[in-house]
C-alpha cells in the first residue's frame, strides 16, 4: 500500500467494509418509514429505533479506538463486521414476524430497536481498526490522502444505500413473506460474505502490533457525508487536551451542534413527508423515497468532493453561505407538495449541508494548534455523532404535530446560525 494505496487489495477491502457497513445502515434508514407505517408502528417510534442505536455508536466507538492495542485491528474488524450482520439479521426476523402477524407490529418494532442496540454497540469497532489498518501500511505522505479516500466510503454508502434498498424488497419464500424486511436480511448476507473474505484474506495481528491508531467515526446515516474529523483524530498529535467550551472552539462547537440538529432533523422525517405529501401507500414511497434521498446525498458529495475544493471560502464563509442555503432548502422541503418539489428543495437543503459540516470541521481546526488538532478532531466526531442522538426523534415529533414543522423550525434555527455566526465566528 506504499505507492497506490487505493488500488492495494487491503485497501480496497477495507473501503468495502466501510462500505458495506455505511451502505447497509442507510439502506434499512430509507425503508423504516414505510416498515413503521405498514406495521401500524407510531412515527416517533421509528426515530426512536435509530436514536437509540446512534447513542450507543457514540458511547462506543471511542471504548473501541481506546482499544486497538489489546484487542488487534483485525480481531476488531470482525468484530464490527459481525455485530452488523448480527444487527441485520435479529431486525430481519423482527420484522418478517411482524409482517407476517406472528407477533403485533409494535412487538415487533420493540424487538427491532433492541436488534438495533446490537449495531450500534458492536457495529462501532470496526471503522477505528480500519484506519489503523491503512494508517499501519502507508508512509506519512500517503497516509492523509488514503483516510481520506476511506473515509469517502461512508458518504458513498448513505447514495447507495437508499438507491438499492427499493430493489432488495423479496417476496413470498417458503411460504414466508418477506416484503419489506428483505434489505435487512439482503444486507446481513453480504455483510456476512464480507467478513468471510477478511476473515480469509486478512493476515491476523498481534495486539499492538504496527503502533497505528485510529479514531471513532460519526454514526453513519442518511445525509451523513464525511468531514475528516476522524482522519485528523487519527494521525494528528492529542498533546494538547482540548474541551468543548474552550473559548477557540466554543462557537464552532455551537454551530456544528445546530447545523448537524437541523440536518437530522429533516433527513429523519423526509421518508415520512413522502408517503403523506404524495398519498401514497407504504411500499409505493420506496422508490420516490430512494430517489429523494439519494438527490440530497449526492448534492451534499458534490459539494464536499466538487464545489468547495475550486472555492476559497474561509470556514466562517462556508457556515454562513451553508445555513443560509439550507435554511431555504429546509422551508421549501416543508411546503413543497411533489415528488419533484419534495427533491429538488431537500437536495437544494443538502447542498447547504455539504457547506456547513467541513466548515465547522475546518474552523474548529484552525482555531488551535499542531498540539490540539487530534484532540479539537475528536470532538467534532463526537458532535457529529451526537447529533444523531436527539435529532431525529425531535425532527419526527414535530413532523407528528404538523407535516411542515420539523422543516420551518430547521430552517428558522438556520437563519439565527446565520446571525450567531456573523457576530461569533472570527475566521
Amino acid at each position: 500500500m506504499t505507492r497506490a494505496p487505493r488500488f492495494d487489495r487491503n485497501f480496497a477491502l477495507m473501503f468495502l467494509v466501510m462500505l458495506t457497513i455505511a451502505g447497509g445502515n442507510t439502506a434499512l434508514q430509507s425503508i423504516l418509514p414505510a416498515l413503521s407505517r405498514s406495521l401500524g408502528v407510531a412515527d416517533r417510534e421509528t426515530a426512536a429505533a435509530f436514536s437509540v442505536s446512534a447513542l450507543l455508536w457514540v458511547i462506543a466507538a471511542p471504548f473501541w479506538a481506546n482499544r486497538l492495542d489489546r484487542f488487534g485491528r483485525r480481531a476488531m474488524i470482525l468484530l464490527g463486521l459481525g455485530g452488523f450482520s448480527l444487527s441485520l439479521t435479529l431486525c430481519g426476523l423482527f420484522l418478517a414476524a411482524g409482517i407476517n402477524h406472528w407477533i403485533a407490529g409494535p412487538t415487533a418494532f420493540a424487538c427491532f430497536i433492541g436488534g438495533r442496540l446490537v449495531y450500534g454497540l458492536f457495529g462501532s469497532a470496526a471503522p477505528p481498526a480500519v484506519q489503523a489498518l491503512v494508517a499501519g501500511e502507508t508512509t506519512r505522505d500517503e497516509r492523509t490522502r488514503a483516510l481520506t479516500l476511506l473515509a469517502s466510503a461512508f458518504g458513498l454508502g448513505t447514495i447507495l444505500g437508499p438507491a438499492v434498498a427499493p430493489y432488495l424488497i423479496l417476496g413470498t419464500i417458503g411460504g414466508v413473506e418477506i416484503g419489506l424486511a428483505g434489505p435487512a436480511f439482503l444486507a446481513a448476507l453480504f455483510g456476512i460474505a464480507v467478513w468471510l473474505t477478511v476473515r480469509l484474506s486478512l493476515r491476523a495481528d498481534r495486539p499492538g502490533e504496527g503502533g497505528s491508531r485510529g479514531a471513532s467515526s460519526a454514526y453513519p446515516s442518511i445525509g451523513g457525508a464525511p468531514t475528516g474529523a476522524s482522519v485528523a483524530a487519527a494521525t494528528e498529535p492529542h498533546a494538547e487536551p482540548v474541551g468543548y467550551t474552550d473559548p477557540r472552539i466554543r462557537a464552532w462547537m455551537i454551530a456544528g451542534l445546530v447545523a448537524g440538529h437541523a440536518q437530522t432533523m429533516t433527513s429523519q422525517a423526509i421518508g415520512f413527508l413522502v408517503i403523506d405529501r404524495l398519498h401514497l401507500a407504504p411500499i409505493a414511497a420506496l422508490e420516490p423515497t430512494g430517489i429523494v434521498l439519494m438527490m440530497g446525498a449526492g448534492a451534499a458529495l458534490l459539494v464536499q468532493w466538487g464545489i468547495i475544493p475550486t472555492l476559497d471560502l474561509s470556514p466562517r464563509r462556508l457556515i454562513l453561505v451553508g445555513a443560509a442555503i439550507a435554511a431555504v432548502g429546509c422551508a421549501l422541503t416543508g411546503l413543497a407538495t411533489s415528488l419533484y418539489g419534495i427533491a429538488t428543495a431537500y437536495a437544494l437543503a443538502s447542498l447547504g449541508f455539504g457547506f456547513t459540516r467541513p466548515g465547522f470541521t475546518a474552523g474548529a481546526s484552525l482555531a488551535v494548534g499542531s498540539a490540539g488538532q487530534g484532540s479539537v478532531a475528536g470532538r467534532v466526531t463526537s458532535v457529529n455523532g451526537a447529533s444523531f442522538v436527539l435529532g431525529p426523534s425531535i425532527g419526527v415529533a414535530l413532523y407528528e404535530a404538523q407535516h411542515a414543522l420539523p422543516y420551518l423550525t430547521a430552517g428558522a434555527a438556520l437563519v439565527m446560525l446565520c446571525g450567531y455566526g456573523m457576530a461569533a465566528l472570527k475566521r
